[in-house]
């Protein structure tokens, strides 16, 4: 799947001030008031830039942060992990494998049972493909993560 995402020019010709600010300037938008903070929707969360699928609904929590925050990503190749000791702290960045785009931080504070990890990211870093338009939008292979088990309905 690697050669099938890249930071697309075009894509970044294309974003928002907020957008490029984070992706391409490792901004951060303001807490509680993004787009996805509070979504409930379920579908994927893709790379603005890049398209590359990087979280699901399914793995969305409330960390009562004001961000999007994720126990985990969907495909961990597309997400790299770097030190980031700006404002001075020493944190870990996320970015995007593929895209490049800064997506926001990793803590050790998420919850416990599902692995301790809280990816905080920026709702300005994604595109939220609700789980009707995934095969459609060519994320058909990711329609699983949303199928309950009794029924194979999507959740």
């Amino acid at each position: 799947m690697s050669d099938k995402y890249r930071k697309d020019p075009e894509a970044i010709a294309r974003l928002t001030r907020d957008q490029y600010g984070v992706t391409q300037q490792d901004a951060t938008e303001p807490p509680f008031r993004n787009e996805f903070w509070d979504n409930h929707e379920p579908g994927l969360y893709v790379d603005v830039v890049s398209g590359e699928p990087l979280f699901a609904s399914v793995n969305k929590f409330d960390s009562g942060t004001g961000w999007p925050s994720f126990t985990v990503p969907v495909e961990a190749g597309n997400v790299v992990e770097r030190q980031d000791s700006s404002y001075g702290m020493i944190r870990t960045e996320v970015r995007s494998a593929h895209g490049d785009s800064h997506l926001g931080h990793l803590f050790p504070d998420g919850p416990t049972d599902e692995g301790g990890l809280r990816y905080c990211i920026n709702s300005a870093a994604l595109r939220f493909v609700p789980v009707a338009d995934l095969e459609r939008e060519g994320y058909g292979d990711y329609r699983k993560l949303f199928e309950t088990a009794e029924d194979g309905s999507a959740s």
